[in-house]
């Protein structure tokens, strides 16, 4: 019986140093996102170009 106090509090203790690891790493931007913008740059093309056709529809749309 005494065995299993012991691997419980050692659980909980290791539970613990992984729960303090990912808190850090999530403070520090380990998971930011480093793919999005170097796939951005990719469509930036398009991306101009809707914008030019919702400002020319709003234009139109004034006059």
């Amino acid at each position: 019986m005494s065995v299993i106090y012991i691997l419980i509090s050692i659980s909980i203790v290791v539970a613990a140093v992984f729960l303090y690891v990912f808190i850090k790493a999530v403070k520090s931007g380990q998971f930011d996102d480093d793919y999005t913008p170097s796939v951005r740059m990719l469509f930036d093309d398009e991306l101009q170009k809707d914008n030019k056709q919702k400002t020319e529809t709003k234009i139109e749309k004034q006059n």
